[in-house]
């Protein structure tokens, strides 16, 4: 790693930042190098830059303040060296939603096409889950590695699905917590400064970003999805990373499992050559993308049919202490939701579908929270399927008899019923990136 690159400066007057943001001014890059060193290394109190959020969250940021704000969190920490691996090195990010289990997939797929793929993934919050408690469904596995473990592996397997070390964008991690109890979680420029600041420490030379559109992601609508790609892509090339975002579909859960262990299986599946088309369809895109940025000409759908994707996923779990072998733990108890007249599904909420998972213990409410690694929902059918009246349409997994009420109150109207199917629609919206370019030699 490398040490933080920029001295605190001198001090500023904390109010008097705060006092220029709320009424529409752009802070310098001094204010804000010495805010954030200084929140940081806890000379400045929380309710102070509470204050500073909110007047971001309502006067927005300057494309010039928010590549320094992103500058400076990157600047509180440490940052992983990848140039000397042999591989060139991608990763991708996921804006996260319901049954998004791609990364599983993707690391080993890209991987096994030449490319090292160094993703420092999270975990769940609320209804979306999240990639190290789905691993961690695997017995043995290991998500907490030191950078000296990330590089051997990345240089042996060609990736690795591990947790960010502590000294890793530091900033973001209180400033993330401090957003989170003071409703300003949903501030593009914020959001936009997290994930570019993580990822740019991560070291990749390239990355693409997957993000989520519809009722079980976290931006809704199509627009905010694709300001926040915008914001993200020219985040990335102020910092000298190449970028691409793709917007994808997530009204409907991604294939059709939500919950750790479940989800798992299902990547598994897709590894070996088969799963949903949905879950293929976004895996495969993006795949595309990220061996583009790469420069590796290769087909990652061969190399999901020729079985090396599936051969790397075996070596990453080894690797980090995991058993390929062994039996995914399965719930105690499983019910079902069935259909109260025969028809179509024309519509299936993914935040209800992930809602239900979450109170079933796949998720957690906080971040100190366990999770369950059996719990989950199973859809049984998905728009474009045909069912009759008490077929299952759902399939509730989890071990507490007395959390499927609540789950199954949230599933009350996650579905719809017609008498003629309606067209589907694609799950890859837009691209947002430079063109791409010929495969280079």
């Amino acid at each position: 790693m490398t040490e933080r690159s920029r001295p605190a400066g001198p001090a500023h007057d904390i109010v008097d930042i705060i006092r220029a943001k709320r009424d529409g001014g752009r802070l310098s890059d001094a204010e804000i190098d010495w805010t954030i060193s200084a929140y940081t290394d806890g000379r400045v109190a929380d309710e102070q830059v509470s204050a500073l959020l909110m007047a971001i969250f309502l006067r927005g940021m300057s494309p010039g303040e928010l590549s320094r704000w992103t500058e400076a969190m990157l600047a509180s920490g440490e940052r992983i060296d990848l140039s000397g691996l042999s591989r060139p090195t991608v990763d991708k990010h996921s804006t996260g939603g319901v049954g998004d289990k791609v990364s599983l997939v993707l690391a080993p797929l890209v991987a096994a096409c030449g490319a090292a793929v160094p993703q420092l993934s999270g975990r769940g919050l609320g209804h979306t889950g999240g990639t190290l408690d789905k691993l961690e469904a695997i017995p043995g596995f290991r998500s907490a590695l030191t950078v000296d473990e990330i590089l051997d592996q990345l240089e042996r397997v060609g990736c690795v699905i591990c947790a960010a070390g502590p000294g890793l964008a530091p900033a973001d991690r209180k400033l993330y917590a401090l957003r989170d109890v003071t409703a300003t979680v949903e501030s593009i420029p914020l959001i936009a400064a997290s994930i570019m600041s993580k990822k740019i420490a991560e070291g990749t030379s390239s990355l693409v970003l997957d993000v989520k559109v519809g009722s079980g992601a976290f931006m809704s609508e199509r627009r905010g999805a694709a300001e926040l790609a915008n914001t993200m892509v020219a985040l990335g090339r102020d910092h000298g990373l190449d970028v691409v975002a793709l917007l994808t579909a997530m009204d409907v859960p991604l294939g059709k499992t939500a919950g750790n262990a479940l989800e798992v299986a299902e990547a598994i599946e897709v590894l070996a050559g088969g799963g949903p088309e949905d879950l293929l369809a976004v895996t495969l895109a993006l795949a595309r993308e990220m061996l583009d940025l790469a420069g590796i000409d290769a087909d990652p759908a061969a190399a999901l049919q020729d079985g090396s994707a599936l051969a790397c996923w075996r070596e990453m779990v080894v690797a980090q202490g995991g058993d390929p072998d062994a039996s995914l733990p399965r719930a105690r108890v499983v019910e079902t939701v069935d259909a109260d007249r025969s028809g179509f599904v024309t519509r299936l909420d993914a935040r209800a579908v992930g809602v239900a998972a979450w109170r079933l213990g796949a998720g957690r409410a906080r971040k100190e929270d366990s999770t369950s690694a059996t719990a989950g929902v199973v859809c049984l059918a998905k728009p474009g399927d045909e069912v009759r009246a008490g077929e299952p349409v759902l399939e509730l997994h989890g071990d507490d008899p007395a959390l499927f009420d609540r789950a199954r109150a949230a599933l009350a109207d996650a579905f719809t019923l017609s008498d003629v199917p309606e067209p589907l629609t694609d799950v890859v919206y837009e691209r947002i990136g430079a063109p791409r370019e010929a495969p280079r030699d």
